[in-house]
């Protein structure tokens, strides 16, 4: 590699991450209430690979001590984890916090201080409490109070210690797979229409929780937030035309992106207008992509510190033809499909394309006006291995692309994060997709970890604050 990507800039921290209902376990202890997730894996299990769930997880509810330690050998500058909502507020509205609850995240946070680990914390990664389901979930516009009052309890809470928030992760997983596919707790097929109104309410509760902070909080806790989306590139297959990657992106990255960082704010334009004339073809009155009023447009835009950016991999794009009759199967109008060159890893929706997060990185910061970019995740499955080179290479050669964008394009990018330190609940994928640094023994009650090759690889990167292989 050219030395001058190898070096890895102070100005640049690497992290890593989780998230509460993938590691925690300890489902039904201390005051906590069921979650979205315990009661979708225990209800429904045939949705979970291998019928799992994660009742026990990691164990990190009682072994966070132990995960820290492996941070701070690890050398990682900070800690993206979550919060759980079901353990901090049961009953998901009021003000009846659990005090057991709020004790563990203090212990945990101050644990990572005392480490010397600056806890990046994320106030909502797809856990909620499952009674909040009960009247629709992120469908009924209610919760979009009901999390303004969660956040305000956290910023309250943790605040004087954390200086590094995320609203939301991941609103386009959420919304698609929660309530389009239902291939997420709590499992609603809707398809477009469910995944539109879940998206309107989150957009909304996070400008919410936005103003909160920075009305009562920021003065004196002095900390950035923001809200993270999960952004894949695309390429045209045919290179005479980059329209159809365009659109792509505006319905992937743009419907939580542009309503935030654009100058004028709102859904994509592209949005709008397609998705306006393939509800009429579908036989709606009116579009199925909830309408903004100005008042909300106002409020929602410029509510992010930072662009929270996850990234994984990319796709090919190209036009569909319009059917005057049906419209398009897909709202967008546009095909996806994989590249036959690139290597496809160990599961069939993850084609390693690093240059993709390069590009985007370079679109991002163009199109939203240099805003500070922190990629709070991105990471590798495998098959388990403990010599896991195929995770030593996607990491290698995706931190190379970080390193030349901000080299090259002048990319203001902030952190580095990768995902995950433990083998953990992957969702419908259960303990069936190890992206763990650290292997976790799930047959064992004691959850024995034990680094892999690629824990070893990093910790030496890190130590010598150089890319090498």
């Amino acid at each position: 590699m050219d030395k001058n990507f190898s070096d890895i800039p102070k100005s640049l921290e690497i992290g890593i991450a989780s998230s509460a209902y993938q590691i925690e376990g300890a489902w039904d202890i201390d005051d906590k209430s069921p979650s979205n997730w315990d009661t979708f894996s225990h209800n429904y299990p045939d949705k979970i690979a291998a019928r799992v769930n994660g009742d026990v997880a990691c164990d990190s509810y009682n072994k966070y001590a132990d995960d820290i330690k492996w941070l701070k050998k690890g050398g990682f500058k900070f800690y993206r984890f979550s919060l759980s909502w079901s353990r901090i507020l049961p009953a998901g509205s009021g003000t009846k916090t659990s005090k057991k609850g709020i004790d563990y995240y203090n212990r945990v946070i101050d644990k990572l201080i005392e480490n010397n680990i600056t806890p990046y914390l994320s106030i909502y990664h797809w856990d909620h409490p499952a009674s909040l389901d009960d009247i629709g979930g992120w469908l009924n516009s209610t919760i979009v109070e009901k999390f303004a009052n969660y956040a305000r309890i956290a910023f309250q809470e943790f605040g004087d210690r954390v200086k590094f928030w995320t609203t939301i992760n991941e609103p386009y997983s959420i919304c698609t797979h929660a309530y389009g596919t239902g291939y997420f707790a709590p499992g609603l097929k809707l398809n477009e229409v469910g995944a539109y109104k879940c998206g309107h309410n989150i957009l909304k509760a996070h400008a919410r929780a936005y103003e909160i902070y920075d009305n009562e909080f920021r003065y004196k806790q002095h900390g950035k937030i923001g809200i993270t989306n999960t952004c894949m590139n695309f390429f045209p297959i045919n290179n005479n035309e980059i329209k159809s990657s365009k659109i792509a992106f505006e319905f992937n990255c743009g419907w939580f992106a542009n309503p935030i960082f654009s100058k004028n704010g709102d859904y994509p334009k592209i949005m709008k207008k397609r998705i306006k004339l393939n509800s009429h073809y579908k036989g709606y009155k009116n579009s199925i992509l909830p309408k903004f009023s100005f008042k909300w447009i106002r409020r929602i835009r410029n509510t992010s510190d930072y662009f929270g950016l996850n990234y994984y991999t990319a796709k090919m794009t190209e036009n569909v033809e319009l059917n005057n009759v049906t419209g398009w199967d897909d709202y967008s109008g546009v095909r996806l499909s994989n590249n036959e060159s690139w290597t496809v890893g160990t599961h069939s929706w993850l084609n390693i394309v690093p240059h993709g997060l390069s590009s985007l990185l370079k679109l991002i910061k163009n199109k939203y006006d240099n805003k500070p970019i922190y990629i709070l995740e991105n990471g590798f499955p495998t098959d388990g291995s403990m010599q896991d080179d195929d995770r030593i290479d996607y990491l290698y050669l995706h931190m190379k692309q970080v390193l030349m964008a901000i080299k090259n394009y002048k990319c203001n990018v902030k952190a580095y994060t990768i995902w995950t330190l433990l083998d953990n609940f992957e969702w419908a994928g259960g303990f069936s997709s190890p992206f763990g640094l650290i292997y976790v023994n799930f047959t064992d009650p004691n959850r024995e970890r034990i680094p892999r090759k690629s824990y070893q690889w990093l910790k030496t990167v890190l130590s010598q604050q150089k890319l090498i292989l």
